[in-house]
């Protein structure tokens, strides 16, 4: 898999990975995950690592930090960063709150947070690569499939999205990130 991305990383524009706005690479580690403890972020403008609702981060960073916290594995962290931004109902922010349930074990709870992202914004090839992925992992491959028609008719053919997908299609397993 990582062949494949590293080869779609050299053949085609940052942009082509990034449909609706969203970075699909993997979060580089920042202070966030390398210094500061379960709770904590790391606030730039203090350079000190505080409670999430304590910082001065935006919600775009925060964002980040919600990102680079659900990969590393960091949920409960990862939904005290959510819980400071200024609207959680953001169909990115959802999109993350699917993966943690997913990663949790909580399907239902994933599936709900995948759907309601969609249904805000039915162009999130994030959400529709992460819910095809927990199709994988149901074993419901039909509908798997079907996010991946959806994801190559919205024009996010080659995205990471899409390769993510297809690769948990043909090995019946979502990526960790």
């Amino acid at each position: 898999m990582r062949s494949v991305l590293l080869a779609l990383a050299l053949a085609f524009p940052a942009s082509a990975f990034a449909a609706g706005g969203e970075d699909f690479s993997p979060p580089r580690p920042t202070q966030t995950t390398t210094e500061c403890a379960e709770g904590l972020v790391y606030d730039d403008t203090t350079k000190a690592c505080v409670a999430p609702k304590e910082s001065n981060l935006s919600d775009d960073a925060l964002y980040q930090a919600v990102r680079e916290l659900a990969w590393a594995g960091r949920f409960e962290t990862a939904r005290a960063a959510i819980a400071a931004m200024s609207d959680a109902s953001e169909d990115r922010v959802l999109t993350y709150l699917g993966f943690i349930h997913r990663k949790e074990g909580d399907m239902d709870g994933a599936m709900a947070y995948y759907s309601a992202a969609l249904s805000r914004n039915p162009d999130n090839l994030l959400a529709r690569s992460y819910i095809g992925q927990g199709f994988v992992e149901m074993g419901q491959i039909d509908r798997a499939l079907a996010q991946l028609r959806e994801i190559r008719a919205r024009g996010g053919r080659m995205t990471w999205a899409d390769v993510a997908l297809d690769q948990a299609i043909r090995t019946g397993r979502g990526t960790s990130y």
